[in-house]
């Protein structure tokens, strides 16, 4: 039937907030109906704006002109220290029809490097901050969260998981529990701009405009992650009602010059750029290990059993119920444990080498919209370490928040999802 198939994603809204309500500490104190609501509108309202109003849309397209300039920046200093392996001419002659070598260590990854030194140094002028206090405003003011969850949340979409809590690591000791958790989702339901232009280059190929799906996937995911949040870990009473405000003249996270900031900035991209070398090859290591220990018992539909089957199978009704064809179900779920588990960059990489005709036009775009955010196990011991370090005496509750941020980010991402399923129905959007 056409018509459930056009309407299926609006089922599987429903079913994650369910799953959200049956998860939660307390459902007696889950916020109104009406608010519940007004944050899946917001959302709606935010994808049908960004994604099917062209004005919108080609104004957030405009970042992937900004991205092929720091692209080729980068190129430029890459192929100065790595030679042709960082994308320098070869000094060799390549076989008729052969393409170019393509290292990601070298070619890719120091995108993240050069971005986080910019994004530092953005934020020193004030330029970042701008942008973080104006989404955090808008928070503030359509879903009523403290100042401290809105500074959060604008915060996540520019500075990563390591960088964002700096922000307001002057109100760790004062925030809620419910704040708390709320903090962890946004950070856990999006990613940063260093990230994004690392997973966009990734899909330029296979996704069109990428950046600008990655951009919409992200502002999409604000209030849904704010929703599940809310959903699994409620206001309690006594605690007050999310009010924890920030100080207009708390400087957060602080450099002390240009020169200072672009240091900084390029230490931490450093920093990022050997975590992601790192877990890819653990990663990739991990899987290879478990997939030969399923390959020892009996074949299932003659084929062996790898990590990716069995991930494919177990989320094959989630990803069928946001909008993704039975047909492709398995493959969509496979590529959502891979992120979920493992890493989600692992995850687009796998995406950007499917074979052609595996994903069609649309189910690619709920697939990369559903993967936008670093809600995986490695980005959740950094996110508790992190928190920890910066605030000693909210360590163990932030770990014991841990694992369920871990599903409510998962959770938040498949609505954004789910929301782009409805919206590109018989479009490629």
């Amino acid at each position: 039937m056409e018509w459930f198939d056009q309407l299926r994603p609006i089922l599987g809204l429903f079913a994650l907030v369910a799953a959200a309500l049956a998860l939660s500490e307390d459902r007696k104190l889950r916020p109104s109906w009406r608010w519940i609501a007004g944050a899946l509108a917001l959302q709606g309202a935010l994808a049908l704006l960004i994604v099917r109003v062209p004005p919108v849309w080609e104004a957030v397209t405009l970042a992937n002109k900004g991205v092929a300039a720091i692209e080729r920046a980068t190129l430029a200093g890459s192929s100065y220290m790595f030679g042709y392996l960082g994308g320098a001419e070869l000094p060799f002659a390549l076989r008729p029809g052969a393409d170019a070598p393509l290292v990601i260590a070298f070619q890719i990854l120091p995108l993240v490097i050069v971005f986080s030194a910019l994004a530092a140094l953005l934020w020193h002028w004030g330029v970042l901050r701008w942008l973080v206090n104006g989404l955090s405003f808008l928070l503030r003011k359509s879903l009523g969260v403290s100042g401290v969850v809105g500074l959060s949340g604008g915060a996540n979409m520019f500075l990563g998981v390591v960088e964002s809590p700096l922000v307001v690591r002057a109100y760790f000791t004062r925030m809620s529990r419910a704040e708390l958790f709320q903090v962890m989702v946004l950070a856990m339901a999006t990613i940063s701009g260093a990230i994004l232009i690392l997973y966009a280059t990734t899909l330029r190929a296979v996704v069109p405009d990428a950046v600008g799906h990655m951009i919409a996937a992200s502002l999409v995911s604000l209030p849904a992650a704010l929703l599940i949040a809310r959903l699994m870990v409620p206001q309690v009473a006594g605690e007050g009602a999310q009010a924890t405000d920030t100080d207009g003249d708390d400087p957060g996270l602080k450099y002390e010059s240009s020169v200072d900031a672009i240091v900084k900035g390029t230490m931490d991209g450093m920093q990022l750029f050997l975590a992601v070398i790192a877990v890819i090859i653990v990663v990739f290591a991990l899987v290879s290990l478990v997939d030969q220990v399923l390959a020892l018992l009996p074949l299932v539909g003659d084929e062996p059993l790898t990590l990716k089957r069995v991930f494919g199978w177990v989320l094959a009704p989630v990803m069928w119920l946001i909008g993704v064809p039975w047909a492709e179900a398995q493959a969509a779920g496979g590529l959502m444990g891979t992120k979920a588990v493992l890493n989600e960059y692992v995850a687009y990489l796998e995406l950007a080498a499917l074979p052609d005709g595996t994903l069609g036009a649309r189910s690619l775009l709920i697939v990369t919209y559903a993967l936008c955010g670093v809600a995986n196990l490695a980005s959740l011991g950094l996110l508790v370490s992190t928190i920890g370090t910066l605030c000693p005496e909210r360590r163990a509750e932030a770990a014991g928040l841990g694992m369920k941020s871990w599903i409510a980010g998962n959770i938040a991402t498949a609505m954004t999802g789910a929301w782009i399923g409805l919206l590109t129905w018989g479009s490629a959007a």
